[in-house]
């Protein structure tokens, strides 16, 4: 199939919460890391993780100033949790294998942008029988700043040899969407975490529940 003129050329996918269903693991991840602190979470505080490394969000759920060694440390305990929930297993997002299955027959350029670490990139997404389908990822590891900063975008255009404007980005998190326009990518919302409205307030140019029925060009 042909693209139009204006088309994007190619395509970059978060991961949780776009391609993986994984919300749920990290947010008893998460939990759990804040009861062995002695912690009672305030309501929705997983809104301050989604998106974020572990270790930036661990001074957000803290509300104090964290040092790098400690942020590390509860980093590690918090994927600790989440490594032991993810052994129920992972689902992907509606409809996300058949679309990417298609960007695949059509040649169009993919990647996956994610702030997880490169472990956690190959292990859940070789789980939902994706891994094989991106030749490029770019990882927390990649990367010296974390989405908002819009460098895992530009990284990931940089290595699809594509400027970004020729790429559009489907993200579930405002912190992402803010990353995907600041490296001057289109965004389409994926609401697993955020209502539409948010979505869109956060700079993507409309947003779906999933990607069933989803053809492109998009």
């Amino acid at each position: 199939m042909t693209a139009a003129p204006g088309t994007p050329r190619a395509v970059v996918f978060d991961m949780d919460g776009v391609l993986i269903d994984s919300g749920a693991h990290h947010r008893d991840a998460w939990r759990q890391l804040l009861a062995d602190l002695g912690l009672t979470p305030a309501p929705e505080f997983w809104r301050l993780t989604i998106g974020r490394p572990a270790e930036e969000a661990v001074p957000l759920l803290l509300n104090r100033p964290v040092d790098a060694e400690e942020a590390s440390r509860l980093a590690r305990h918090k994927r600790a949790h989440y490594a032991r929930l993810t052994a129920r297993g992972m689902l992907p997002i509606a409809g996300a294998p058949a679309f990417v299955a298609a960007l695949v027959r059509e040649g169009v350029p993919r990647a996956v942008a994610t702030s997880a670490s490169r472990r956690d990139m190959e292990e859940m997404l070789t789980e939902v029988g994706l891994r094989g389908h991106f030749e490029v990822v770019v990882t927390s590891e990649d990367v010296r700043r974390g989405k908002p900063d819009p460098e895992v975008y530009v990284r990931a255009a940089a290595r699809l040899g594509l400027p970004p404007a020729g790429c559009v980005v489907f993200e579930d998190s405002l912190v992402g969407i803010r990353a995907a326009r600041g490296a001057g990518m289109r965004v389409i919302g994926v609401s697993t975490a955020h209502t539409d409205e948010e979505l869109r307030a956060a700079g993507a140019e409309r947003a779906i529940a999933d990607f069933e029925r989803l053809t492109w060009p998009v």
